[in-house]
């Protein structure tokens, strides 16, 4: 009896440690984390194909999560190509033949430059945070570190990609551990996981990526994080289509 007490007390003051937790507040901390005030890195993508293997490089830059550039420096075929986010906007700019694209809202879940990561995945137009509610569902281990384990369910009228996303997101550093994106019917799609915990400047985050469709056998696309830095001077006149032709 005094056992069983005993675990009915551990099991409630777990459940309780649970509802201590606000989900949405772990979702921001991680947002805050991977994007910072600011920021301006180098990456590094690997597409493989069950024929073949194509790598990328490529320059980014953030300011909060209304504003990103990505100036693609490799392969030589795609080496000027930018592609800009202002809030809800998105332009591609392609140098080869000296045209703007205005991409719209409907091609946010489209695959990104042939890989495993959509439009939205890369330039983060519709917010976890905001265009999602958020439910925490237990707390597990990926890859040794203790997660919170949060379902995000899209806001009635949200235009988003996903239909429902499911995030481990660690305990103690609030890192994006792992990852699950389903359709609208509620059918799993694809998984992300992060590994290679790395210092970047002022803080630690996964050094790299592997996002998995689970309907392509053999294909995986492998994000690698080579150089990052947080709070740097950048403004919002740095993200304008006049910048998209200078930047290098």
């Amino acid at each position: 009896m005094i056992k069983l007490t005993q675990l009915l007390l551990i099991g409630l003051l777990c459940n309780l440690s649970l509802l201590a937790q606000d989900p949405s507040e772990i979702i921001q901390k991680s947002l805050d984390k991977v994007n910072g005030k600011s920021s301006q890195g180098e990456m590094e993508m690997t597409i493989v194909r069950p024929r073949y293997t194509r790598t990328m490089t490529m320059k980014s830059w953030s300011l909060g999560n209304g504003y990103f550039l990505i100036y693609i420096t490799a392969p030589a075929r795609d080496k000027g190509q930018v592609f800009l986010k202002r809030q809800t906007d998105m332009w591609n700019w392609i140098p080869n033949i000296s045209r703007m694209i205005k991409l719209p809202p409907s091609m946010m879940g489209q695959n990104w430059m042939g890989s495993d990561f959509t439009n939205d995945d890369l330039v983060k137009m519709n917010s976890l945070a905001e265009d999602y509610t958020h439910k925490l569902l237990g707390e597990e281990q990926v890859d040794g570190l203790e997660c919170y384990k949060i379902e995000l369910v899209p806001k009635p009228n949200s235009s988003v990609v996903w239909g429902k996303i499911n995030l481990w997101i660690a305990k103690e550093e609030y890192y994006q551990m792992k990852g699950e994106y389903f359709d609208e019917d509620f059918e799993l799609i694809n998984t992300m996981e992060a590994s290679e915990i790395t210092q970047f400047d002022d803080r630690k985050l996964p050094a790299r990526l592997v996002m998995t469709p689970l309907n392509k056998p053999g294909n995986q696309t492998i994000m690698v994080n080579k150089n990052l830095k947080f709070s740097t001077d950048l403004q919002e006149d740095f993200f304008s289509q006049q910048n998209m032709k200078r930047v290098r």
